[in-house]
């Protein structure tokens, strides 16, 4: 007879690179016996992941923990506002336990002294290991993604200090992962049955700079530790690789003809944030925008099919009404095809909230509203732009008669979808690549129907 398992529940909130903090906790859980419940109600303990970042974030995070105390009682925090425990007992006196992002071990030590584990090695392990035809062992760890696309953090913490952000404050300086580690990762992952990787980090461009980029073998190659041979080394995979959160360094152009080639997906997210030099000095981020401009046509150039997706802030501490027309310039001219955009929101500790010249409320949602207008008639012109093309997508669900997919254009969560009016009727299922002829559009979505099963 078995013993009882202990049982957790946990709570994930925040970004990708906090998902796969997730993902990492969860499968040591499992490592060692703990049952994951899906209620408060079932759980002896619940883990709460927060993020900080912003206020909403903040908010969001501590209601979350409120919730689970009046629910379960037994809560342990963690995450990126767990870098400011004094907010979160201000609110919350009665958690457990506080930890910063990534401090996998104060979790474990936090669920150990609140919920001692049994040990029982017929029931507490993760499914027995694979071995590999090379000889190599391949564990089996939880993801929080379907099954056919996984988010693949290649470091942690940045090296830059913009003056809007506290993530290196949460999260420390760069600290790349080798990237042999990361290609047996993404390895392990395809083996596993994932189509899509994800590339994610505070700052892709930057990978390896603190290793000194140095190599590390790989399959029967030698890899430099830096962007343009992780991507290489990816794009021998035989699955689509999406990269995230690209600085705009002058290497990024290396990656291009890789996009161009088919060997990684045509898309960047570059964070731009702004296009008024000054704004750009004040936030402490690179301010050519006339080259940007011209890195963008040239991009375009190599390869055409390249879709550019960007986030800005509005309403910057000393923001003129010129410098906000300029942004909108820029939209006009850069034609990104995904965009984010949010108000300037005071965040704690941050060093903008210093700048001279706040940008009262109403103004910054004022302009706000006029920015994300002018993008949505440039995103919808550049998806009516693709009715009538035929596009590779990768199916997400079905949904009655739909298949709800993505193509390469498009981000899970983040961007658009490609609805495929006959999905069902043509037999497609999750984690299907489908080539569909484009019928219609709106400013965020496609609508299609299927030429033939990829």
């Amino acid at each position: 007879m078995s013993l009882q398992q202990p049982k957790v529940g946990f709570v994930s909130l925040g970004c990708p690179k906090a998902l796969v903090d997730s993902e990492r906790i969860l499968t040591q859980l499992r490592v060692e016996g703990y049952e994951l419940v899906q209620t408060y109600d079932d759980a002896d303990v619940v883990v709460v992941n927060t993020c900080g970042f912003i206020d909403s974030a903040v908010a969001e995070s501590l209601d979350a923990i409120g919730e689970a105390m009046a629910e379960n009682g037994k809560v342990i925090v963690t995450g990126c506002l767990g870098k400011r425990a004094d907010v979160i007992r201000q609110a919350h006196p009665g958690v457990l336990s506080i930890s910063g992002p990534q401090d996998y071990a104060s979790v474990m030590e936090a669920v150990h002294a609140a919920l001692p584990p049994k040990h029982d090695p017929f029931t507490d392990l993760l499914p027995a290991p694979r071995r590999l035809g090379d000889g190599e062992i391949e564990g089996v760890g939880l993801k929080l993604t379907p099954k056919h696309y996984a988010y693949l953090k290649i470091s942690e913490g940045c090296n830059h200090r913009c003056s809007f952000c506290i993530i290196p404050s949460m999260r420390g300086d760069l600290v790349s992962r080798p990237v042999d580690e990361v290609l047996r990762e993404a390895e392990k992952l395809v083996r596993g049955g994932v189509k899509e990787l994800l590339v994610v980090s505070q700052d892709t461009s930057a990978y390896g700079v603190d290793l000194k980029y140095a190599p590390r073998p790989w399959r029967d190659g030698l890899y430099e530790t830096r962007m343009r041979a992780l991507c290489e080394g990816l794009s021998e995979l035989g699955v689509w690789t999406r990269l995230h959160y690209v600085y705009p360094y002058p290497h990024v152009d290396e990656v291009i003809p890789l996009m161009a080639d088919g060997k990684l997906l045509p898309y960047l997210d570059i964070p731009f944030q702004h296009a008024s030099p000054r704004i750009l000095k004040l936030m402490k981020r690179p301010g050519a925008v006339d080259k940007t401009l011209e890195r963008i046509q040239r991009w375009r150039a190599i390869c055409p099919e390249l879709t550019l997706r960007s986030t800005f802030i509005v309403g910057f501490p000393g923001e003129t009404e010129q410098e906000f027309e300029e942004l909108l310039d820029f939209l006009d001219e850069a034609q990104l095809d995904r965009v984010g955009a949010f108000a300037y929101s005071p965040v704690e500790g941050a060093a903008a909230n210093a700048l001279p010249g706040p940008v009262p409320e109403g103004v910054k949602q004022e302009r706000l509203a006029r920015f994300m207008e002018r993008q949505a008639a440039i995103s919808e012109a550049r998806l009516a732009a693709k009715v009538g093309t035929v596009q590779q997508v990768l199916v997400d669900a079905i949904d009655g008669e739909l298949a709800i997919a993505r193509s390469m254009a498009d981000a899970p969560e983040i961007d658009g979808l490609v609805q495929v009016q006959d999905g069902r009727e043509a037999g497609l299922k999750p984690g299907e690549f489908a080539m569909v002829r484009i019928m219609g559009s709106d400013e965020h979505d496609l609508y299609g129907e299927v030429e033939y099963n990829a």
